[in-house]
């Protein structure tokens, strides 16, 4: 079930990225490239970019580069999600972000040299970098993985591992099996 939760998840944003992506650069959208459209005033903008780089624009002229490192990305995702026995859903839905949100940034790049960035979110002259859903979920995912393993472990959080296939026990992180406390 999780990998159908992990596969379902980086579908959804691999497919939503470029639907919104093909929505923007569609000519009968009305949107140009490097000519802000204001959404929700001056601080949700259409603003269509072409990056050549990486994250925040970075490394521009890279693409090819990305998009090689992306295939070795995926493979490492789907390898740590299906390895992983699927303990946390926590961990599958991040893993699913990050592996959507990759998927959605290569197809640009594999077909375009680009990526395609259009969110412009800011107040004045004060903005944030151009992105796209992608891009959001890749952040999202770093962010809980962050969350994960710093800030869960300190705060004395573990997350709770799923259910090993109706045996009534869970596997605890060294491996070893525990017998839940409701099952006793």
């Amino acid at each position: 079930m999780a990998l159908a939760i992990f596969g379902l998840i980086a579908t959804t944003i691999t497919a939503s990225d470029q639907i919104l992506k093909s929505w923007v650069t569609a000519k009968s959208s009305g949107f140009v490239e490097g000519t802000p459209s204001p959404i929700i005033g001056d601080w949700l903008r259409i603003d269509l970019i072409h990056n050549a780089g990486g994250l925040f624009g970075l490394f521009q002229g890279s693409a090819p580069i990305f998009a090689v490192v992306t295939i070795a990305v995926v493979a490492v995702l789907v390898a740590i999600e299906i390895g992983s026995g699927w303990r946390s859903w926590v961990v599958t839905i991040t893993l699913g972000l990050l592996l959507g949100g990759a998927i959605g940034n290569f197809i640009d790049r594999y077909h375009q040299k680009y990526v395609t960035d259009f969110v412009d979110i800011g107040i004045g002259t004060s903005r944030f970098y151009i992105f796209n859903l992608a891009d959001s979920a890749v952040t999202v995912a770093i962010i809980l993985m962050f969350v994960l393993w710093f800030v869960a472990p300190h705060l004395g959080v573990q997350i709770p591992a799923e259910r090993d296939g109706g045996s009534g026990r869970n596997a605890d992180d060294a491996g070893s099996v525990t017998t839940s406390t409701k099952d006793r």
